[in-house]
């Protein structure tokens, strides 16, 4: 996932020239930004390094080594922009990089967005104090908008920095991790300003996609077979999501009911959706985490994380098999696209088009 990029590699010029113009609370968002960015590059050192001293874990030594594989291939075999990325490692000694704040209307499932220089609109704003997080979801809160603020353990710099290998990646088991670095790597071959939910579906069909192939590659017969079998569980988790945010669009589109009706009925889907979720969590056997993930406010902002994920997903799969699986010719397909709208991008992938 990637919360909102920085500032470019001169970030002090730009800075001036954006601040002179902002409010406020810019000003102390793009300030935060800059320091996040700051601690980030002064404490990232380079994994060559680290892998020739001796006391460098051993776990961390396995996890660095894993990196340099899946550089490799994702340059190689997946025509990802890798060179000069994730070669350094950084310990921010946190389990998040950032938290990102994510909002939409109390009867809308429209998130709010937020405008950046140089990237445009985008649907989240990530802060890299939780804190700070926290107060920008107050004051949306206070202004009668559903919140939602997740953690977030990776993001791209859009190839304006070179972005090291956070101690917040290598929590994940080793498909999880070569899915995350594909996928931050596709933003940095192809990123459409101000279309969230394209660069993200595109970014996370190709992280997994790569998985895929590199675990395939490497003749990891049973991780494939477990990665393979916990995306299926995923898709039926989101595929209920969506259904729920979908059903909620319609409701909202009634404007003959009043607020009061409006509130109840859309409780009612979300007891619905957790319903669901439960027989879901049944059926395979008590994998899926539902009180975990009930456990945080379930609102039209949550839904939304999912939707700009996964809504495009499945045109984008179209769009490789219709490339007979050759994935260079699926992102060359894929670029093209850049020179239509939104509308018309959003309706190719729908199939509207």
């Amino acid at each position: 996932m990637k919360p909102p990029p920085i500032l470019p590699k001169h970030w002090w010029f730009f800075a001036v020239a954006v601040l002179a113009l902002a409010s406020c609370r810019t000003v102390s968002f793009y300030s935060q930004a800059a320091r996040g960015q700051w601690e980030i590059s002064s404490k990232a050192r380079p994994i060559e390094e680290l892998l020739s001293e001796s006391n460098t874990s051993a776990d961390l030594r396995k996890k660095l080594e894993l990196v340099q594989k899946l550089r490799a291939f994702a340059m190689k075999e997946l025509h990802l922009p890798a060179k000069n990325q994730y070669d350094r490692y950084c310990d921010l000694g946190r389990k998040f990089v950032v938290s990102v704040v994510y909002a939409a209307p109390e009867f809308s499932v429209e998130g709010k967005t937020w405008w950046y220089p140089l990237v445009g609109s985008l649907k989240y704003r990530g802060y890299f104090d939780p804190k700070e997080a926290d107060i920008e979801a107050a004051r949306l809160k206070a202004a009668g908008f559903d919140v939602f603020v997740g953690g977030v353990e990776a993001y791209s710099t859009l190839g304006w920095f070179r972005d090291p290998v956070l101690n917040t990646f290598l929590r994940r088991s080793d498909a999880e991790l070569a899915e995350l670095m594909f996928h931050e790597l596709t933003h940095q071959r192809l990123y459409i300003s101000g279309d969230t939910d394209f660069n993200e579906a595109f970014a996370t069909l190709v992280g997994q996609e790569g998985a895929r192939r590199w675990l395939k590659a490497c003749g990891k017969t049973g991780e494939l077979k477990a990665y393979q079998a916990d995306l299926i569980l995923e898709r039926e988790f989101i595929k209920l999501v969506l259904q729920t945010r979908g059903r909620l669009e319609k409701i909202y589109a009634d404007t003959r009911q009043s607020a009061a009706v409006l509130r109840t009925l859309k409780a009612a889907e979300i007891a619905r959706l957790k319903q669901q979720a439960e027989a879901l969590k049944i059926k395979y056997g008590g994998r899926l985490p539902v009180d975990r993930w009930f456990s945080k406010p379930v609102n039209n902002a949550r839904l939304n994380t999912l939707a700009t994920y996964f809504d495009l997903v499945p045109g984008f799969e179209r769009m490789l098999q219709a490339a007979d699986g050759n994935l260079e010719e699926f992102i060359k397909r894929v670029e093209a696209m850049k020179s239509m709208s939104q509308a018309e991008r959003k309706a190719v992938l729908m199939g509207e088009k």
